[in-house]
């Protein structure tokens, strides 16, 4: 029996914000809503803000995942959940007091999780992981959309599955950097539940069946992990 079922994110970074609110009714179909929050500063980019998730939250009744690429999260993160984040996930690289923060975004009923960028290593979370609803694994250097997969993120997943194992818990695993139809079944495999797509959905003329094609090859994978 699975433990676990797929999850797929789109990334709205790649949407057309000319139209948002019906690119947002085109992914209805999706799990979750990937919001990046980049600063400018911990990645070379920027992005979008505490504004645009509040539109957002009015416009979708899928669950929002900030996902904040920013150097001052102890700062950043109530401004996010006071606009309605339901996973809030925080770079392990830019903060200061993880445990704080993860208490923090509990207390406000949203999940919370830690993004790893791809040269930080899994046993980083040896003394947090416990208290994870979800652990972001980035398999792009994050920053920019549309870059290629790091083919060594897959044994960083299984490591991250066996701390996982190792500590008793189960947080959902998600990945973000790459993703498509066609390595969707070996991310799964490898340890990931949740798929964050950018332009494999938004790039699809059919953002239906994008949505469908990650998740069946998704869901091939995990059946090959039970």
């Amino acid at each position: 029996m699975l433990d676990h079922d797929v999850r797929v994110a789109p990334s709205l970074l790649s949407a057309d914000f000319t139209r948002l609110a019906d690119e947002l009714d085109d992914i209805a179909t999706a799990d979750l809503l990937h919001f990046d929050v980049m600063d400018g500063h911990f990645v070379p980019n920027l992005s979008f803000g505490v504004g645009v998730l509040s539109q957002v939250k009015r416009a979708t009744d899928l669950p929002v995942d900030v996902h904040l690429m920013v150097s001052n999260p102890e700062e950043c993160v109530p401004w996010y959940l006071d606009a309605g984040a339901d996973v809030v996930s925080f770079h392990w690289e830019a903060q200061t007091h993880a445990r704080r923060l993860v208490s923090l975004i509990h207390e406000a009923g949203a999940k919370a999780a830690v993004a790893l960028n791809p040269a930080t290593p899994v046993s980083c979370l040896e003394e947090l992981v416990d208290e994870l609803d979800m652990v972001l694994v980035m398999t792009v250097n994050p920053g920019f959309g549309g870059q290629g997969f790091i083919e060594g993120s897959l044994a960083k997943l299984r490591r991250l599955k066996a701390l996982c194992s190792a500590h008793g818990v189960s947080p959902r695993v998600e990945v973000d950097g790459g993703i498509s139809a066609g390595n969707a079944a070996a991310v799964a495999a490898a340890g990931a539940d949740v798929l964050v797509a950018g332009s494999a959905v938004f790039g699809a003329q059919d953002r239906v069946q994008a949505i469908r094609s990650i998740r069946d090859a998704a869901l091939g994978g995990l059946a090959r992990r039970a």
